[in-house]
């Protein structure tokens, strides 16, 4: 059973991780804006998608369908997005165990290992917020 119920259930958590990311650390999406990056993960189980655009300040945060062209397209279950954010399982095995596909010039994902830092931070607690558990299902861990 996945962690998500709904598209809506999934961008209600990540609406709320990215306000006390930046509510935490006003800086954290620096990286992306130096790297002029628009990175849009695009998750099934549930079908969602969640586009951080940070071509120019301020940061934008888009939930579900829209027309920007991303510089980097992250395809994976939102099971294994859920797993990423929890630190259980690291992005080489997840890429390498096909559970993530990467469209884009790959080497700018670097730019994202502050916010996923803080992702991982913040993450549990915005779970046990919403009654979800924070613990990764199904996944081996590494």
């Amino acid at each position: 059973m996945p962690i998500y119920q709904s598209d809506s259930q999934l961008y209600a958590s990540f609406q709320e991780l990215f306000g006390i990311i930046e509510r935490h650390d006003p800086k954290a999406s620096d990286a992306l804006l130096k790297a002029s990056l628009a990175i849009t993960f695009v998750c099934s189980a549930p079908a969602a998608a969640i586009t951080i655009n940070a071509r120019k300040a301020p940061v934008q945060l888009l939930y579900g369908a829209t027309n920007l062209q991303p510089t980097i397209e992250v395809g994976l279950t939102a099971d294994t997005l859920h797993c990423l954010l929890l630190g259980e399982m690291r992005l080489s095995k997840a890429i390498g165990a096909d559970l993530v596909t990467l469209k884009g010039p790959v080497w700018k994902t670097m730019s994202l290992a502050d916010l996923f830092h803080y992702a991982q931070q913040f993450y549990p607690g915005v779970l046990q917020a919403h009654g979800l558990p924070t613990t990764c299902p199904g996944l081996s861990r590494e």
